[in-house]
């Protein structure tokens, strides 16, 4: 993974997190920086499996790789739902 690579993962993952958010069912509460964090994470990770998975470079729009981002997204906020859920009561 490049540098540049890592920029870019930052970028969409501001955006994959707003997506994991809208996949995952109800309501969550948690704050949209949380939110935008596990994005950023989530696009930096599913960067790294697609990676692994030889699916990173494809010719167009790397489809496979957002798809694995906005997966990897939306596990990540219905389990930080569920706890920061849970410990707000």
């Amino acid at each position: 993974m490049e540098i540049t690579g890592i920029f870019t993962a930052i970028i969409i993952g501001l955006i994959i997190g707003a997506l994991g958010r809208l996949v995952v069912p109800g309501k969550q509460n948690i704050p949209i920086w949380l939110t935008l964090l596990i994005g950023v994470l989530a696009a930096i990770l599913g960067t790294i499996v697609a990676g692994a998975l030889g699916v990173d470079d494809t010719s167009g729009v790397d489809w496979i790789e957002l798809i694995i981002q906005v997966v990897f997204a939306a596990i990540g906020v219905a389990i930080t739902a569920g706890a920061y859920g849970r410990r707000r009561v």
